[in-house]
């Protein structure tokens, strides 16, 4: 194979709340593209003067898998910084970044769109706690982190007391603000999203995600079944719910300004009807685990080094700085 004459840096950081590509995924990405590509390195940018080295380094790509750095008491959002230098990366800009890294701002942009989420509140850090407008049981996670960090089966509240209790210890344990939803008692399901090759179509890509029921016969994704990757991962055959979920992930990608690819988490309420939970637009890229990979295995039926590939292509693209892919995917139908 001839090696594309290419310098790609994988970038992240050491920082593990401002990282969303663990150690692992990194060294996934690297062991592809090392095969394709002339020149293919790992940056940890923690710092001002990291961010300056990269961009000194001149890549063709970063292949991003974080958002932003903390710099004094403000954030530097990596994509912003590169644009501003001409450097492509791999999916979405800082605006949607922004909303992401903030599950009730993107909340609210949902709603603004005229789309489903369930009705929310922010419990701030070091501010009295006041009762919701709506009724228990409640949802209680921290406004701020992904991969189910924080999230447990005391997330779900059936009482004043138990919300302060849940709002405090992620208040101490995480210096994090809460999100307080209604309750979505329903399936819960998780949207990859793909931009297709020379086209600005979408293949959409739904799975079902099964937790384990815990202590109270709950099925919560909290942190450690994710982290010990106990869920099942389910396809979706029932069509009218598949294309009800795809249409609303879809949407809220557009309305969170997202491109390229990302996952959309949505949850169905009593009734059956779909509500957005959240996005993960730096979803987790290790072979063979997360949602994102295996909706991509279980419905484009290609290999992860393939899916890979896509996601850089579709980066360099839009410097015009890569040929046409020559296998393109199929187009998906939502419905």
């Amino acid at each position: 194979m001839i090696k594309k004459n290419k310098h790609i840096q994988i970038v992240s950081s050491s920082n593990k709340r401002l990282s969303s590509m663990s150690e692992a995924s990194r060294a996934g990405v690297l062991a592809v593209l090392s095969r394709h590509y002339t020149r293919v390195g790992i940056t940890l940018v923690d710092t001002m003067a990291d961010l300056e080295a990269l961009v000194a380094d001149a890549p063709d790509l970063v292949f991003l898998g974080a958002s932003s750095i903390n710099v004094g008491n403000s954030k530097v959002w990596l994509s912003n910084y590169l644009d501003e230098r001409g450097i492509a990366y791999t999916g979405s800009g800082h605006k949607a970044h922004q909303l992401e890294m903030d599950k009730s701002l993107a909340k609210r942009r949902v709603l603004d769109a005229g789309l489903k989420t369930s009705p929310f509140a922010v419990a701030y850090q070091r501010r009295p706690l006041v009762d919701v407008p709506f009724a228990y049981p409640l949802f209680v996670k921290p406004t701020s982190r992904g991969g189910g960090v924080g999230i447990n089966s005391k997330s779900v509240v059936h009482t004043f007391s138990e919300l302060e209790a849940k709002v405090s210890s992620i208040a101490t344990r995480l210096q994090s603000d809460s999100l307080i939803e209604k309750y979505l008692s329903g399936r819960e399901f998780s949207v990859a999203i793909l931009r297709q090759e020379n086209t600005a179509e979408f293949s959409v890509m739904p799975v079902e995600l099964l937790a384990p029921t815990d202590e109270y016969g709950q099925r919560i994704l909290s942190g450690s079944v994710k982290s010990s990757d106990r869920e099942k991962v389910l396809a979706v055959t029932d069509q009218d719910i598949r294309s009800k979920v795809c249409a609303l992930a879809l949407t809220v990608f557009h309305a969170l300004g997202a491109r390229d690819y990302g996952r959309i988490d949505i949850r169905l309420d009593q009734y059956g009807t779909p509500h957005f939970l959240e996005a993960n637009l730096l979803p987790s890229l290790i072979q063979g685990y997360g949602s994102f990979p295996r909706a991509y295995r279980l419905t484009i039926k290609q290999s992860y080094e393939h899916m890979i590939l896509h996601i850089v292509r579709l980066a360099l693209s839009r410097s015009g700085n890569v040929e046409p892919t020559a296998q393109p995917l199929l187009k998906l139908s939502i419905g």
